[in-house]
């Protein structure tokens, strides 16, 4: 693992990665944070541009595919195995219907998978999570508001991501006039917020953390419900992530579902779809290398 921040460029993390001289490769495939056109990607939270040309003269092979992150994870939905992932609603499987995937972490990422008859999958990437929030009643509105003066637009991923769940902590501590106890202002220091906000809110231990994640979670069900009608995404909802395993405990009891099924005259549809957390860490390493390989994507 490394931190993208700290380095100026994909190259560099590579140099790294191999201190003992590069190995023989015959291909390799890069998933990155960002849309991906004639194999060229501007990253998104990053100052970093990454081009298959530069990397194929690199790493001194002629075949590098570059896809979007999210596809990498959508890649490796069809090998997961059942102990790596979380099954949050049954559902009906339907081996031939779309499959959507969605992930909120440092930004919030989208991308599908449609079968076709051979047993291959067309994958689509996507950069729904600049879309517009869809925000509902009078509390959400505060928040929207609340957003709009920090950022200007509110996309769906400066709600669900990282820095959302931040966001909504904040927003929440306010309105609803909660304590922040010294014991969390010191926790605080030193740590990545969003992993405090939600350990203590899966926890129990702050009323301002567990309202926080109560909502996130609301929002993310809600989200991931329209992400299925968009696509009808009858071969199931992935979602991954770095913050969904680490709350799939409240995604299971709270509001995700009922935010997902929320759907009006849909929802005897959205019952028959099933939605996983996935639990695998390394699920877009497995995409992309499944990718790479060829034997069930168009490329």
């Amino acid at each position: 693992e490394f931190a993208s921040e700290d380095y100026s460029g994909l190259e560099e993390v590579l140099r790294q990665f191999f201190p003992d001289g590069q190995p023989a490769l015959d291909q390799a495939c890069f998933g990155v944070a960002g849309p991906v056109e004639n194999g060229y990607c501007k990253v998104t939270n990053l100052e970093w541009e990454v081009e298959t040309s530069a990397l194929k003269e690199f790493l001194g092979i002629g075949r590098v595919w570059l896809i979007n992150d999210l596809a990498a994870l959508a890649c490796a939905t069809p090998f997961l195995q059942a102990s790596e992932v979380e099954v949050i609603q049954e559902g009906t499987i339907d081996v031939f219907g779309r499959v959507a995937v969605m992930a909120a972490g440092t930004g919030l990422g989208q991308a599908f998978l449609v079968p076709e008859s051979s047993g291959r999958y067309l994958v689509l990437d996507s950069e729904g999570g600049h879309c517009d929030f869809p925000f509902h009643d009078e509390r959400e509105v505060g928040l929207y508001q609340y957003l709009k003066r920090l950022h200007g637009r509110v996309s769906i991923e400066r709600v669900l991501s990282g820095k959302g769940l931040i966001q909504i902590y904040q927003f929440l501590k306010d309105y609803y006039s909660l304590e922040e106890p010294a014991w969390l202002i010191d926790e605080f220091r030193g740590k990545d917020p969003a992993e405090v906000v939600t350990r203590n809110g899966v926890e129990g231990k702050s009323e301002a953390c567990q309202r926080a994640l109560e909502m996130f979670v609301t929002f993310y069900g809600r989200v991931a419900g329209n992400l299925a009608l968009q696509y009808m995404a009858k071969g199931g909802v992935y979602i991954g992530g770095g913050i969904a395993p680490k709350i799939v405990s409240i995604m299971k009891t709270g509001n995700f579902m009922e935010s997902f099924l929320s759907k009006g005259r849909f929802q005897e549809i959205m019952a028959t779809i099933p939605v996983k957390v996935i639990m695998n860490e390394k699920a877009s390493l497995i995409g992309a290398a499944q990718f790479t390989l060829g034997e069930k994507f168009n490329r």
